[in-house]
């Protein structure tokens, strides 16, 4: 589905980039892999419809835009979105905490 001018592939993709796998008012941002550089709404999507190498951002890399705001379109880089408190900086609108519990699955830590 195209999303504020971005492709993000996935599971049942809303308009605010929540999927299949996590669909609650805040769940509304879309992650870019960096195996694939294709944005999806979680790692389950991924799974199902992405490159089959999932790879994670190295540290170096995290001045880098791969963060989607549903609601909005601005793009996060990825130091922006983990200072951010789950709040979109320039729409203001919450994101999930909980994606903080699988930040490994995406991001070197």
């Amino acid at each position: 589905m195209i999303i504020h001018g971005h492709l993000v592939k996935g599971n049942d993709v809303d308009s605010e980039t929540r999927c299949h796998h996590y669909h609650s008012e805040i769940d509304r941002i879309a992650i870019k892999f960096y195996c694939c550089n294709t944005y999806y709404p979680c790692f389950s999507c991924h799974d199902e419809f992405g490159c089959e190498s999932p790879q994670v951002w190295p540290i170096s890399q995290f001045d880098q835009k791969a963060i989607l705001c549903g609601s909005c379109g601005h793009e996060l880089t990825i130091e922006d979105y983990l200072s951010c408190n789950s709040t979109c900086p320039s729409c203001k609108s919450s994101f999930n905490p909980g994606c903080s519990l699988h930040k490994h699955l995406y991001f070197e830590v």
